[in-house]
């Protein structure tokens, strides 16, 4: 299963120079918890709603004027696009992140996945194996 038919693609991205306020802005406009910081078309950083919290709020920062590059995420932790979703799951699970990039080589950007697009993923793929499981162990055939 390739991660980038569950993840969003192209994944929002902003530079080291936006301002908190930009970033926040783009976020509730197309209405994600995350966006990657990137240069030179390279994934270099990552900015969440946690990081609002955290790094801006808490302490008192501007955000018309603080920049992605003194706030944001960094080094960011990432999958492959071939990863399997289990995995990915489970690196987010561990790390307790809600959004993991995923990137080609050299880092470059090549979507997002979000932890709701994982577990939906998962309940989908559940309940195709139940359905499955359930027409064959209702099946009428020879010896049922």
């Amino acid at each position: 299963m390739n991660l980038l038919k569950i993840a969003r693609v192209p994944a929002p991205t902003v530079s080291l120079d936006t301002t908190v306020l930009q970033a926040v802005q783009q976020m509730c406009e197309i209405r994600v918890g995350a966006v990657s910081v990137i240069k030179h078309d390279e994934l270099v950083g990552i900015f969440t709603e946690r990081d609002i919290v955290r790094r801006v709020a808490v302490q008192g920062l501007s955000m018309d004027s603080t920049r992605m590059s003194d706030v944001m995420t960094s080094p960011v932790k990432v999958v492959h696009a071939d990863t399997c979703p289990s995995e990915a799951l489970s690196i987010m699970a561990t790390n307790r992140f809600r959004h993991l990039p995923i990137v080609g080589d050299g880092m470059k950007l090549k979507g997002m996945l979000s932890l709701s697009r994982v577990l939906y993923w998962v309940v989908e793929d559940q309940s195709q194996e139940l359905k499955a499981l359930d027409a064959y162990l209702c099946a009428d055939g020879p010896g049922g």
